[in-house]
């Protein structure tokens, strides 16, 4: 039996001398502190200014009225002017529809709030500057809003559509003044002779500010919906499972293989290395994922479900495209392990989390972020995975309402990963730059000391 290779001690303060200790960490480190923080927070700095075309349905059911033998719409007046605002032109979508179809634009989640017109508003607001009422009816409009979509981006829409109702409130309220004075002026004796030109009293105090707001939700969620965020952290959790599972995987097998030592605790166990080629090593931990991931998605859902208790309806299917999902994150980071090797798990963090999460448009809409994002939401997988889970959770599972795309860009994503893995490592293979631990050859005695001669 061969003696065990003898190890080179290093002190404590000998390593901490060396530059190759200090410089590699102090690197990687540092460029992960500063690219995370841009990241992040560069995508939430300033989600006001960086609004545009932020989807908002625009409902117009005012019927008009005739006044002294006019034809009178102001709803039409309203909403052309709320069109055309040069101050929300580029940062709101304004989608014209009736009542039936904003309803169902707020079902599929593809607009944040509706802001609604009702059809007596003009006979409302005629009725104000016409003879004195008992009970003086305030002209209202409707305020829809649509966590469903994004508690964030709803709480957006709702504040615009807030703006849009004072701002239409003042201007109906000049008009109806104006028109109070040139009633005054026409009938000077009827008002010195105690009967009133102008509504009643408690009309009266409607006149400066006459249109009020009614907030609702345009779809409701259940109380345990997380204000609508519930979506973005089931969507983490399937996306943290797919990429730390591929790491937890791929140190199994490489553990298995006898390529890394098994540490438990004060306890050391390496086993002989087998060689195994980097292809297989790829086909056997994408074979494991794949079918964990059934065990994670099941397991995720019990917990959210079972335990926590969120809303949730569709169990199958969310279990269903939660495996699919996990899957094809974990394939994902499975295929930059293979391609990068060591520096893998750090590439699939910034893919799979640091670039992903903050374009993914689940608590600040896409429409309110900087271009940048924008254009990495149209293929990084987290906001794949939250639009799916949000259509499951939230809008009945409805193909239009993300869920297919959602399934595409997954089984693009997955079927992708798989060929980026399988290519390079066969081309890796092909080359000789296996993966089998290097064989150390047998210590060489050491020279002695040198006597250098008088």
């Amino acid at each position: 039996m061969s003696e065990p290779t003898p190890l080179l001690r290093v002190s404590a303060r000998g390593l901490l001398r060396r530059r190759g200790v200090w410089l590699p960490s102090a690197v990687i480190l540092g460029l992960l502190s500063l690219v995370l923080s841009m990241l992040y927070l560069g995508a939430n700095n300033d989600p006001v200014g960086s609004t545009k075309d932020l989807p908002i349905a625009l409902v117009n059911g005012d019927r008009g009225t005739e006044v002294a033998g006019q034809r009178i719409d102001l709803g039409a007046q309203i909403a052309t002017q709320i069109t055309g605002s040069a101050e929300l032109r580029d940062k709101v979508s304004w989608k014209k529809a009736d009542r039936r179809t904003a309803d169902d634009l707020l079902a599929r989640g593809k607009v944040f709030g509706a802001l609604v017109i009702p059809e007596d508003f003009s006979a409302s607001v005629a009725a104000l500057g016409g003879p004195p009422q008992h009970e003086p009816h305030p002209p209202t409009m409707t305020v829809l809003t649509n966590p469903a979509a994004g508690s964030f981006g709803s709480g957006m829409a709702a504040e615009i559509n807030r703006k849009v109702v004072a701002n239409t409130s003042a201007q109906v309220g000049r008009g109806l003044t104006q028109e109070l004075g040139r009633q005054s002026a026409q009938h000077p004796a009827s008002a010195h002779a105690g009967r009133p030109a102008a509504p009643g009293a408690a009309a009266q105090l409607m006149i400066a500010d006459p249109v009020k707001v009614n907030v609702e939700e345009g779809h409701p969620l259940g109380a345990h919906s997380g204000l609508g965020l519930s979506a973005f952290f089931y969507a983490l959790v399937l996306v943290l499972g797919g990429m730390l599972g591929a790491n937890v995987i791929h140190t199994q097998v490489d553990t298995a293989l006898g390529y890394m030592a098994n540490d438990k605790g004060p306890f050391r166990l390496v086993k002989p290395a087998q060689h195994m080629t980097r292809m297989h090593h790829f086909v056997v931990c994408s074979v494991l994922m794949v079918v964990l991931s059934m065990l994670t998605s099941a397991l995720a859902m019990a917990g959210a479900v079972g335990v926590v208790g969120i809303d949730a309806s569709h169990l199958g299917l969310l279990w269903i495209f939660g495996t699919c999902a996990t899957a094809a994150m974990g394939i994902t980071a499975l295929a930059l392990l293979a391609v990068f090797g060591t520096p893998g798990p750090i590439v699939s963090m910034l893919v799979l989390i640091g670039l992903a999460i903050p374009s993914a448009g689940a608590t600040i809409p896409l429409q309110a972020l900087p271009d940048f994002y924008r254009f990495l939401a149209e293929f990084e997988p987290f906001r794949q995975v939250v639009d799916g889970v949000r259509s499951i959770l939230y809008f009945g599972a409805r193909t239009d309402a993300g869920l297919g795309r959602a399934w595409t860009m997954t089984a693009i994503g997955f079927a992708g990963s798989l060929l980026l893995g399988l290519v390079l490592t066969r081309l890796y293979d092909r080359r000789g730059l296996h993966r089998s631990a290097l064989q150390l050859s047998d210590p060489q005695p050491q020279p002695g000391p040198r006597t250098v001669p008088a």
